[in-house]
């Protein structure tokens, strides 16, 4: 038996109906995503998924935001991508007007707060985003308290100043990751602490004492991890130096390179590209040095193995002049590439010790700190050197695409598609149907 046309498009129409339904239904019980943004950003990143792979425990995330916020909608969005990669990470919302005590007991401000709970530890975020949750959840999985310490009194960086030229905003964000740095006088102390897992002297103004760089020397002898950061005519490490087999060379590397990103002063070195090492491995961002001096590795290290971890371009001088905006490479200078940071490793004791020297110390200043990368190089350094590797390769900040971007034939084609493409088809469609019927 024959359908008649008609039982046969209501049988079209139910099927498709149907297929919607099946559509529908399946799309509730399963999902599927994919990232068409230019640097992945509405997708984790590997360092979280890494994190979240080492976290066997439950998680459990405490958002205290007023009912009818769009930021609710948000911050679900954000941990929804994490409970893709952590089943067991669960999240509710709580209306702080609900909970007027607990907010009270957890002092819980106006714009609200997140509570992340691991482990039977908690704290608490006043900005939620990729990289704040990461960083919380790793303060939260190792609650090991971790000491650096920052030589002073002879015009060092100190870790917990406020000035331009100082490390404190630098401090603040070790202490967010269980990093405690604290200043180090020798003159009050007489060796230094146990506890210690690094000892930092950033570009002393003054040389050492005597007694100060024996007391230096026996913690390298027995082992000690130690970053040395200097500056361009500063010559007060190189004591120090010279017992690793490393030579500071006079003048400051040149780099107009940078007139590209808006820095027309030569001094200023651009690392856009790294040596292959632990500490700089999947770092994509590139890095600013405000006056960077160029090292030189001798033939007796004393024992480590050293490796290049920051160089300049190879269209860079070692400029032995005065820095100015006039500044030419000259024949007799040396051109680069030019090593300005070194690592060296031994095994002392069964125990692998590291060393990190580096030809610049304002990369990490107060004022300098927020420049690209560099915040995120300094947690890669100082995590590498207290053996804290599996912090290395994670980003601070996540970096989120903020409008589409779409090539000019990307543009026409949707222009001449919806304007003139499909007009076109839909008349088309129209007159193939009207010949269609004529000849029935």
């Amino acid at each position: 038996m024959m359908l008649k046309p008609r039982h046969g498009h209501l049988l079209v129409t139910l099927a498709f109906l149907l297929a919607l339904l099946a559509f529908g239904w399946l799309s509730l019980r399963y999902s599927w995503q994919y990232d068409l943004t230019a640097n992945a950003g509405n997708s984790l990143s590997p360092a979280t998924v890494k994190l979240l792979d080492t976290l066997p425990d439950p998680v459990q995330i405490t958002a205290y935001i007023n009912k009818g916020q769009s930021l609710r909608l948000q911050i679900g969005q954000l941990l929804n991508r994490y409970q893709r990669h952590k089943a067991n990470l669960s999240y509710r919302f709580v209306d702080p007007n609900s909970q007027p005590e607990q907010v009270r007991e957890l002092e819980i401000g106006a714009q609200g707060a997140v509570i992340v709970e691991y482990q039977g530890r908690s704290q608490k975020i006043s900005f939620l985003d990729e990289s704040a949750l990461t960083n919380a959840l790793f303060q939260l999985s190792n609650n090991q308290q971790r000491w650096v310490s920052f030589l002073t009194g002879h015009g060092e960086r100190s870790a917990l100043g406020i000035a331009n030229f100082d490390y404190g905003r630098f401090g603040k964000e070790l202490a967010r990751r269980n990093i405690t740095a604290v200043d180090l006088n020798l003159a009050l102390v007489a060796d230094i602490p146990d506890n210690s897992r690094l000892l930092a002297i950033a570009a002393p103004s003054v040389a050492l004492l005597p007694g100060e760089i024996e007391i230096i020397q026996k913690y390298l002898a027995q082992g000690g991890n130690l970053l040395l950061m200097s500056d361009p005519r500063n010559q007060h490490l190189s004591p120090l130096l010279e017992t690793m087999g490393i030579r500071q060379l006079a003048g400051t590397i040149a780099d107009q390179g940078g007139a590209i990103f808006g820095l027309n002063d030569p001094s200023y070195v651009i690392a856009a590209h790294y040596p292959d090492h632990p500490i700089s491995r999947g770092l994509q961002l590139i890095t600013v040095y405000p006056g960077a001096a160029a090292l030189l590795k001798a033939d007796k290290t004393n024992g480590f193995n050293s490796q290049t971890v920051l160089e300049s371009s190879d269209t860079t001088w070692l400029e032995t002049g005065a820095m100015k905006n006039a500044v030419a490479f000259d024949k007799q200078e040396r051109k680069g590439p030019l090593t300005f940071g070194v690592a060296l490793t031994r095994t002392i004791n069964a125990h692998e010790q590291r060393v990190l020297v580096l030809g610049d110390s304002d990369f990490l200043a107060n004022a300098y700190l927020d420049n690209v990368g560099n915040r995120d190089l300094g947690f890669r350094l100082i995590n590498w050197l207290i053996h804290d590797d599996r912090y290395i390769d994670v980003p601070v900040n996540i970096a989120t695409d903020k409008s589409l971007q779409l090539s000019s034939i990307a543009v026409a084609l949707i222009g001449f598609g919806f304007f003139l493409g499909l007009p076109i088809l839909l008349m088309v469609g129209g007159i193939w149907v009207w010949l269609a019927r004529r000849h029935k």
